[in-house]
Order: C-alpha cells, then sequence, then structure tokens
C-alpha cells in the first residue's frame, strides 16, 4: 500500500497565502540553478524580495549569512585561523624529525599516530564545506567559493602540508575573493603556501628553476591552454616566480642590506630575493625589468588584463553556469563586461545571469555530484539540521568527486559526459536510497533516534515547487512506490532531481 497518506495530510496545515500564489515553473527552475537545490527559506526570500532583489542581494554579498544554531556552534569548533596550523605544523615537522631517528620497525606505528591530527583537520574542512553548502542563504558565493577552488585546485593528496593548509587556503585564498576582482583572488592564490607546495614553487630558485606552477598560472588560472603564449613564456614566467615559496617558522635567510628591501614573510608566505633570479625578463612580448616581487606583481597584472583571460574565465563560468557548451554571445558579453571593469566577478555574474541564454538552459543542466548531494540534503532534510557529514563525504568518494580530492590541477569537469555514465546514476541511486530511508547516521548521538525516519519528501516544497513540474513518466513512477522510503528514493533518483 502506499504510505502517502500522511504526506497529503500535511496540505491542509500548509500556509494558505503561499499556496494561493505559488511560484512559476520558470522561477523554480530558476532558483534551482543560482541555489545547490531549493529549500523553502530561498522559496520564502524569493517570494518576498522577487528576483531582482534577491539577485541582487545575492551578487553584492549582503545576504544574511546566519546558519542554524546547532551547525554554526559545530564550525566555529573547527579549526580556520593560520595560527594554530602554523604551530601544529611547526609541530609535525620537529615530531617528524623524532620519527626519523626511531628504529625502523617503530616507525611506521609513529608516523601513523602522527597523522591522526592531520586526518581530523581533512575531515573539519569537509565537514565546514558542506554545511556552508547546505544551509548558507548566501547561495551564489558557496557555489563560487567551490567554482575557485576547483580552478586553483590544490590536492589534498599532495603532502600531509598542503591537508592542513586546506581550511586557510579556502578561508583567506578562496572566499573573500569569490564574488570580487579577478586580480585580488589570483594574488591570493599566488600567496597561500598550499598553492605553491602543491604546483612545486617551493624548489623554484635562481639556481633550478621550476615551471610547474608558471605553465599552470597561465594555461589553467589566467590565459587557457589557446591563450597565445609559449613556451618562452612560461621559461620568463618561472624565473619571475623564482624565490616565491614558503616559510613558517621565524628563521629568516641571511640577507645583504641590498636584498633585504626585497624581503617578504607572511602567514607562511616567503619571497627569498636571494633565491630569485634578478635579471631582466621579456614576457608576452615586453621586458620586465629585475626588481623582485614586483615583477611579479607586474606579470599578474599583464595576465589579468590579457583577452585571453576574460574569455577563457567567462568561458569557464558559462560551462559552469549555463551550458556545457556555451554561446559564444554569451561568452563575448561577458568577457567585455570582465574587461571594462578589470575582472570585476560579480558584475561578468550579473550578465550571465540577465541573459536569455541562462534563462533558456534552466532544467537542461546535468548536475555534479556535490551539487546533486548538497541539493538532496537540503531538499530532505531542510527542517532537521544535520550534525554529521561523514556520510556525505564518503558518497562523494563514491560518486568519483572527493572534497579536495582531484590529483591533477585542471580541477573536476563541469559537464554532463564527465558524470553521466550508467555506473554513475547506479551510485546515485543507491545514495537516494540511503537519504530517503532516513537512516544514514547524519545526527549526532544526543539525538532522539525516534525523529530519525525516513524523510517525508511530500511536504510544503514538493507540493509547491516539484509536483505542479514533475513529468508524466516520474508521476508514475512515484505512483507505483510501495513504502514512503521508496517514493523518497524514487523522486530523488528522477531526471528533474538529476538535472537543473
Amino acid at each position: 500500500m502506499i504510505k502517502l497518506l500522511q504526506t497529503i495530510g500535511l496540505l491542509c496545515c500548509l500556509p494558505a497565502l503561499v499556496l494561493a500564489a505559488p511560484l512559476s515553473g520558470e522561477d523554480v527552475r530558476w532558483l534551482n540553478r543560482v541555489t545547490y537545490g531549493i529549500n523553502s527559506e530561498t522559496l520564502d526570500r524569493y517570494a518576498v524580495q522577487g528576483r531582482a532583489t534577491y539577485l541582487n542581494r545575492q551578487l553584492q554579498n549582503t545576504v544574511d549569512d546566519h546558519l542554524p544554531a546547532r551547525v554554526a556552534d559545530l564550525i566555529a569548533a573547527m579549526r580556520i585561523s593560520v595560527e594554530p596550523v602554523k604551530m601544529e605544523m611547526l609541530a609535525m615537522q620537529e615530531n617528524n624529525r623524532k620519527i626519523d631517528q626511531l628504529p625502523l620497525e617503530q616507525r611506521q606505528q609513529a608516523k601513523m599516530e602522527a597523522n591522526q591530527p592531520i586526518g581530523q583537520m581533512m575531515m573539519e574542512v569537509m565537514h565546514r564545506h558542506l554545511f556552508r553548502a547546505v544551509y548558507s542563504p548566501a547561495q551564489i558565493k558557496e557555489q563560487m567559493v567551490w567554482f575557485w577552488f576547483n580552478h586553483f585546485n590544490v590536492s589534498r593528496d599532495k603532502s600531509p602540508v598542503v591537508k592542513m593548509l586546506l581550511a586557510d587556503y579556502e578561508e583567506r585564498a578562496i572566499r573573500p575573493y569569490a564574488l570580487g576582482k579577478f586580480r585580488d583572488l589570483l594574488m591570493a592564490t599566488l600567496h597561500h603556501p598550499a598553492m605553491l607546495v602543491y604546483l612545486d614553487n617551493t624548489q623554484n630558485a635562481v639556481n633550478k628553476v621550476n615551471e610547474n606552477y608558471a605553465r599552470e598560472l597561465m594555461e589553467l588560472h589566467t590565459l587557457g591552454v589557446a591563450g597565445g603564449y609559449s613556451q618562452q613564456d612560461v621559461q620568463a614566467l618561472a624565473h619571475i616566480l623564482t624565490g616565491v615559496g614558503m616559510n613558517w617558522t621565524d628563521n629568516f635567510p641571511k640577507l645583504s642590506p641590498k636584498m633585504a628591501a626585497y624581503y617578504r614573510h607572511l602567514d607562511g608566505f616567503e619571497f627569498n630575493p636571494n633565491r630569485h633570479d634578478f635579471s631582466d625578463k621579456v614576457f608576452l612580448g615586453k621586458t620586465i625589468k629585475g626588481d623582485g616581487f614586483a615583477e611579479v606583481e607586474q606579470a599578474v597584472d599583464m595576465l589579468v588584463r590579457h583577452p585571453s583571460t576574460a574569455r577563457f574565465i567567462s568561458q569557464k563560468l558559462a560551462t559552469y553556469w549555463v551550458a556545457d557548451t556555451p554561446s559564444p554571445e554569451l561568452v563575448a558579453n561577458m568577457a567585455k563586461m570582465f574587461q571594462a571593469t578589470n575582472g570585476d566577478i560579480a558584475a561578468v555574474l550579473r550578465v550571465l545571469f540577465e541573459s536569455k541564454a541562462f534563462a533558456d538552459s534552466l532544467g537542461g543542466k546535468v548536475k555534479d555530484p556535490f551539487q546533486y548531494v548538497v541539493s538532496a540534503l537540503r531538499f530532505a532534510y531542510e527542517d532537521r539540521p544535520l550534525t554529521s557529514m561523514k556520510p556525505p563525504v564518503n558518497w562523494l568518494n563514491e560518486l568519483g568527486e572527493p572534497l579536495f580530492g582531484r590529483l591533477t590541477p585542471d580541477g573536476f569537469g563541469l559537464t554532463a559526459k564527465d558524470w553521466l555514465s550508467p555506473g554513475q546514476l547506479t551510485r546515485r541511486f543507491e545514495i537516494a536510497q540511503r537519504i530517503g530511508g532516513g537512516k544514514t547516521p547524519l545526527f549526532g548521538a544526543d539525538v532522539d533516534p525516534k525523529t530519525l525516519t525516513a524523510p517525508v519528501l511530500a511536504n510544503r516544497l514538493y507540493y509547491l515547487a516539484i509536483e505542479p513540474y514533475l513529468s508524466v513518466q516520474t508521476k508514475n513512477a512515484l505512483a507505483k512506490a510501495v513504502s514512503q522510503t521508496e517514493w523518497d528514493t524514487f523522486l530523488l533518483s528522477s531526471p528533474e532531481f538529476m538535472y537543473h
């Protein structure tokens, strides 16, 4: 027997005013794209503010970014500040020196014990990212934080140092600039030790040049692979970046009075002029005089202002937000705004969100695994704040998009071909079962287990924003469900839930 009578009974409790004026299908599709997935709070804000005000507040970063008290307390207990990380990193280095002095048979166990705090820090940064994605009202910002982390990717598997720095990297190098100026964002990532370790620029010195970061800085971060640069430009930029590295200690290099004027050191970042090539370089057709870190700033300015950067960043933003193959006209309009505003990210996004191409694309883009998991949690558990994100972390691992786990610097794919394999869909169905069954340990031990029944998805949100716009095929499938859990599973694995 279909167990939907209890959910249908919820209709009598719904606010009459809201039921009298449901949002249109186009409104719902728009909200599903600009957020990680609708929930009741999103609908209420949108109904009161209207689309123009809602979008303005999102892009101007003036949303009241409150989180449920329980969730806010959990995040507050996690380590973000660079100072504790610095202390722990120095302690780790000292501990490693002691471990290396142990007899061989004792080293492996000692290393496992030493790595446990690092693993805990790694779990905290993943949980914090998921909590914010699920609960933050600043949904465009949260998506842009993910987008830019993926664009300026660093992998947790590079080294224990990178693992320890991930929280600080997201918090200081990505989050403050997600809707700001692209140059500020680029410079913040360039200054951060996580990036410098990940792409080996800590090894880049005048007497031993490493080109890895220079190449990715142009190919992946700014100009794009077809951006019009040469191998000579890569070599020149690598020489410009010599001396840019990391130093978490208070032990500074010995410098002559002349070199001391060039030295920079802040929060683990170090520019050591003793390791820098002060010769003149020709980069992108222009001579850059040897002048220490000022050379780096000049090169970054050239990259940010280059037309190829405007096109490449606009193309990638449009691929994420609009379509796997965005229209050339949209990309050109976004690139024009990028150049006119010196890379104002919010202004470029406004061109995108107000375009006909964006409106025409709604409901037709495949969710990547992160978007799918977060949208399911926002929908299924909106009235019961989660306290554990360990299951979602594991789901993302299963779906092939582990948080901060992309090994290569190109980041995860943004198109359907990256995420629409039969195996992917099978795993999504299995995850829908776990969410629909309500048995996944998403809540703390202090929560009464009697309250943890299967989530009732046929609620106010379903009847206002989902049910009116389901296809006949999906409605027929839901009608054949023989339990609430099966009904929930069918809805979360429906085509309407796989796309946005």
